[in-house]
C-alpha cells in the first residue's frame, strides 16, 4: 500500500535482503551450480545493448550476489566492480569470484550504500557504469542516484541501465489490463509480503519492504541532468518472471502477454554516454 516513507526504511529493507541471500544462494532461479558450470546470467538484449565490453572497467550497482557482475567479466571486461548493500551478499559474490579463479584485481565487491558508491570503490571512474533489473525502486530519490552514478562514469564512458518498468506496476495484478495503481504516485510502496520472488513459498521473517515507483521520462531526465547523454531508450515487452498470471514463457525464457492480448512494456534499457570534454 502507498503509505509515508518509515525512518528506518534503509534497515527494513536491508534485513530482507539479508535474509533472502541464502535462498537466492541455494535455490533454482539463480542457479548457481550451472552458473558456475559456464551459464550466463546476462540477458541477450543487455549483451548487444552494451557491446563489446572486452578490456574495459564496469561498475555494478547494487550488484547482488554478482552473477551479472562476474558474467560481464567473462564476456572480457579488463575489470568488474560489485556494490551492494547487503553484506551476506557481497560474501557470495567473493564466494563465486574465488570459484571462478578471478583474482580481486579482476573482480571485487564492495559493501556500501548506493549512495556512499564514490567513496567505497576502488577506482573514481569506470568505463561502464551498470544498474541491472530491480533496482531503482529501492531508492527513494532517483535524481540523487543519477548524480551519483553519472559521477563515477570516465569521459567516453557511459552508464547502462536496465529496469524492470514502471508501467508493470500500475496494472491490476491478475490480468495486467486495467490500469489501478498512480503512475506518477511519489509516495513509499510498503508492504509485507512473505517468500521472495525466487521462491514465492520460501518461510522468510523479515518481510517488510519500502519501495518506490520512478517514471521513465523522470530516470531519463535525471541522467541527463546528471550531465550524461541519452543514446538510447528502448522498451521491452517482455518480463523475466510472470508478473501476472497470464503471461506464457516463452522458449527465449522471457514471460509475455497472449498473442491475441495488447501487449505493454515491461522492462525498458537506457545508455547513456559522458562526453570527452575538450
Amino acid at each position: 500500500m502507498y503509505a509515508a516513507t518509515p525512518d528506518d526504511w534503509h534497515e527494513i529493507n536491508r534485513a530482507r535482503w539479508d535474509e533472502r541471500v541464502p535462498i537466492h544462494a541455494a535455490g533454482d532461479f539463480y542457479d548457481l551450480d550451472a552458473f558456475l558450470a559456464g551459464q550466463d546470467a546476462l540477458r541477450d538484449f543487455e549483451l548487444v545493448e552494451v557491446g563489446d565490453v572486452t578490456g574495459r572497467s564496469l561498475l555494478h550497482l547494487q550488484c547482488h550476489i554478482g552473477v551479472d557482475t562476474l558474467s560481464w567479466a567473462r564476456h572480457g571486461a579488463a575489470q568488474v566492480v560489485g556494490l551492494d548493500f547487503s553484506e551476506p551478499a557481497v560474501e557470495t559474490a567473493r564466494g563465486l569470484a574465488r570459484s571462478l579463479g578471478l583474482p580481486q584485481e579482476r573482480a571485487a565487491f564492495v559493501t556500501a550504500d548506493v549512495h556512499d558508491a564514490a567513496q567505497a570503490v576502488p577506482d573514481s571512474s569506470y568505463d561502464i557504469v551498470y544498474t541491472g533489473l530491480g533496482a531503482l525502486n529501492w531508492l527513494p530519490d532517483v535524481c540523487r542516484w543519477a548524480e551519483i552514478a553519472a559521477s563515477l562514469v570516465t569521459p567516453g564512458g557511459f552508464l547502462y541501465l536496465a529496469e524492470f518498468h514502471p508501467l508493470t506496476d500500475c496494472m491490476d495484478d491478475t490480468n495486467g489490463s486495467t490500469v489501478t495503481y498512480d503512475y506518477f504516485s511519489r509516495d513509499a510502496w510498503v508492504d509485507e509480503s512473505p517468500g521472495t520472488y525466487a521462491d514465492l513459498d520460501a518461510v522468510t521473517v523479515h518481510n517488510g519492504s519500502v519501495e518506490w515507483q520512478h517514471p521513465v521520462g523522470e530516470v531519463v531526465s535525471a541522467l541527463a541532468a546528471a550531465g550524461l547523454r541519452i543514446e538510447f531508450l528502448h522498451e521491452h515487452d517482455a518480463s523475466l518472471f510472470p508478473r501476472y498470471p497470464v503471461l506464457e514463457r516463452h522458449p527465449d525464457g522471457y514471460y509475455r502477454f497472449p498473442a491475441d492480448r495488447p501487449r505493454i512494456p515491461m522492462m525498458y534499457s537506457i545508455k547513456a554516454s559522458r562526453p570527452v570534454s575538450g
